[in-house]
């Protein structure tokens, strides 16, 4: 049988993928280094988390987890800043995010309490993880279309409710055995209402009209300094609050356009 001349075989050949650049379609091979490195330093942290949690170290999980998000927030800001927007940095940022804040926080707080009410604990944690999965689907589908506001909650602050929460209760010795049959059960029902506000079409603002190429006034760097101390007085009941008002904010939006109608 006679070979495609055309045909490569080299098994480490170089991505490629079209790109628009001055108005028209070119081939461009390779990825691009630093935003790529950003979304596996922020897979990684996903993945740290998870062993974290198996070991029964529930503080470290949380910390992976913020540092996956800080990350997750980077690696897209770096790769506009940077003109280094790609289909594969945006189809890998989501794969990682289906680790670090889909299967990642359903396995933390199985692991840290849902797993003592039998059959029901892995149910919800399993419909979380295949909540935050369909939300990223979704969310590639709208990619580059999506205005100011997301569809239905983001996944990195569903599962930071859920692992942050865990956080808090873990630093105050509060798991495995010390976790009662009615703190589960609300941490179940906590699961499935996050679960469902990541793929029902609730508003929640995108921060996509922050420009961080524009200056700021002065004052803007002490709030952000602000911002740092209020974290570092208690990390876990600080964040958790933070990802609960976010996530008040979506049905209050909701509202306020449901009136207005």
């Amino acid at each position: 049988m006679q070979e495609d001349p055309k045909e490569n075989l080299d098994l480490f050949d170089e991505h490629e993928e079209i790109v628009s650049e001055d108005g028209k379609k070119v081939k461009r091979r390779g990825i691009f280094l630093l935003p790529n490195l950003l979304t596996t330093a922020a897979l990684f942290s996903g993945f740290f988390s998870i062993i974290s949690a198996i070991d029964g170290n529930f503080v470290s999980a949380g910390m992976a987890i913020f540092a996956a998000q800080m990350l997750d927030g980077l690696d897209g800001r770096v790769a506009r800043l940077t003109n280094s927007q790609s289909a594969f940095g945006a189809q890998y940022d989501s794969l990682s995010d289906v680790i670090s804040f889909g299967l990642a926080p359903a396995i933390i707080i199985f692991l840290w309490g849902l797993d003592s009410i039998g059959q029901a604990g892995w149910i919800f944690s399993f419909l979380y993880v295949a909540a935050a999965a369909l939300r990223l689907a979704r969310f590639n589908t709208y990619l580059g279309s999506e205005d100011n506001f997301f569809k239905g909650l983001p996944s990195p602050i569903a599962g930071a409710m859920i692992v942050y929460f865990v956080w808090a209760m873990s630093s105050y010795g509060i798991q495995g055995e010390e976790v009662g049959k009615t703190l589960a059960v609300s941490a179940a029902v906590m699961t499935g209402i996050v679960s469902l506000l990541m793929v029902v079409n609730m508003p929640y603002y995108s921060f996509k009209e922050i420009d961080m190429k524009k200056r700021v006034p002065f004052f803007s760097m002490l709030f952000v300094v602000f911002i740092f101390a209020l974290i570092s007085i208690d990390p876990p009941i600080v964040l958790v609050t933070c990802a609960f008002a976010y996530i008040l904010s979506g049905p209050i939006l909701w509202s306020i356009k449901f009136l207005r109608k």
